[in-house]
This record gives C-alpha cells, structure tokens and sequence, in this order.
C-alpha cells in the first residue's frame, strides 16, 4: 500500500525560490506516489485572503497542488500560524479539503491524530492569548474586511513581532508542553500524532495513561522537500534537495530519538 504524505511549514514565499522550487519538484513527483497528501500548517509564509490565489507567486502553487489531487492523490490541508486565512477559494482552486484544527486520520494501520501543533505551546501565554484572538471567526471576518494592501502591512507587522519575541524566549516556552501534548494523546484516543510548528525534527515516545505514544515532529523546509511518510512498515523521513530533478526522493537520516 503507498504511503500517506505528511509536510508543514514550508513557509513559501517569493523570497525563499530555491524553496518553491522544490516545492514544485515534490509535487510533480513524490507526491504523486501517496495514498494520500496532508499539509499541517504554514504552507505559505503569509496568507491574508483568497485574493492570494490570482498572485503570480502563488498561482503555481495552487496548480501544483490541484495537479496532485488531479491525479488521485487526496490532499488535505490544515490552516497554520501563518496562514490561518486560507479559505474555501483557495481549496476549490487547489482541489484540496480545509482539514479542521485537529484530525484524526489512519496511517498504515495506525489512527494517528494531525495538527500544526501551535496550540501545544501552551508555554507561551502570550502568543496563546494572540492566537484565541485571531481564530475568532469575528475577527476574521473583521480582518478580511481590510483593503489588501492594509491586511498585507498588518501581517507584515504580525510577523516582525512574533519573530522578537520568539528570539527572547527561553526555548522551553516555544516548544511544546508535556501536559497539552498528553491531553491530546487521551482525548483522541490515538497511539501516534504528527505535528509541526515548532521546527524540531524529532520521535518523541511517550507514555500516556501507562499506553506508549509515539509524536512525530515534522521538519521545516529551507530550500529543499523534508516530509515524513507513514505506512504499515512505520514512519519514515524522506527528502529531496533544492533542484536535483523530479521525483529523486531519497532517504534521509533517521529522528533523534527523545523523550519529552
């Protein structure tokens, strides 16, 4: 059976070519061969409205991905932290599904629970207290209300700031927290979940509740294809560099192993 697909936070964006580039190599190849193709958040660095679809940069990006779905491969895709404005213009365009916040999907045989994994960092009051208020549909609403170019300096703006304040924070608040990632574990009633966010490629075993978990941590992308596929055969890491010709995937080292 093939492999179901897992990526986040490729952060696209014009100034990053090298990084679409294999964007689109990963599309017209590896992702063809999935089962099926989930993005966990933050496909693109910034968006601030469907509008985005018709911009030239991301024009590409959307027809890649219809092209996948095209040829039979399901896509899904969670909304990030930056691009939590991705709407139902942009999956129709894309031939994708808008997956809720948290879903649970079957992996080789194994009910695995997938998300961004932002709302795990419950360290970080702050940025949690940011994020309750920008994923309120009411301020959404109120957000894309804004001309273009006033939601394109606003997220600017998000960005800039979020970046200061990650860099004066003590790593541990930026992570993930124990206690958020073993209410997830029970709650779901799951064995595995994948998650990005916090760009720290990892296997992390657990034990919840005396059950071991496993919690997949999905690399983030600069300049070549990183994602991570799950069959009956268990959870691999797979990689394809910035332009070295459609569909060269090739196997990458292995997780750390560690336990949090």
């Amino acid at each position: 059976m093939k492999p179901a697909q897992f990526l986040s936070d490729l952060h696209l964006a014009p100034s990053a070519p090298r990084t679409a580039a294999s964007f689109l190599d990963w599309a017209r190849g590896p992702a063809r061969e999935a089962s099926a193709v989930y993005v966990l958040g933050d496909l693109f660095d910034a968006w601030v409205g469907d509008e985005q679809v018709d911009d030239p940069f991301c024009r590409p990006i959307v027809a890649a991905l219809r092209a996948i779905s095209e040829t039979g491969v399901p896509v899904g895709v969670v909304r990030g932290n930056r691009d939590f404005l991705l709407g139902e213009r942009f999956a129709r365009a894309a031939g994708a599904t808008l997956l809720p916040e948290r879903s649970v999907v079957d992996a080789g045989g194994v009910r695995t629970l997938i998300l961004h994994g932002d709302e795990l960092c419950t360290g970080d009051s702050d940025y949690q207290r940011y994020r309750a208020w920008i994923r309120d549909p009411r301020h959404q609403r109120r957000l894309l209300a804004l001309p273009w170019p006033v939601r394109r300096a606003i997220a600017a703006w998000l960005r800039r700031r979020r970046r200061l304040a990650t860099r004066r924070q003590p790593d541990a608040i930026v992570d993930v927290v124990a206690t958020a990632v073993a209410a997830a574990f029970r709650a779901y009633g799951v064995d595995r979940m994948i998650h990005g966010h916090t760009h720290r490629p990892a296997s992390h075993r657990h034990t919840v509740d005396g059950h071991p978990c496993e919690r997949v941590v999905l690399p983030d992308w600069h300049g070549q294809a990183v994602w991570v596929e799950a069959d009956e055969a268990g959870v691999r890491r797979r990689e394809i560099g910035s332009r070295p010709g459609p569909g060269q995937a090739s196997p990458a080292p292995g997780f750390d192993a560690r336990t949090r």
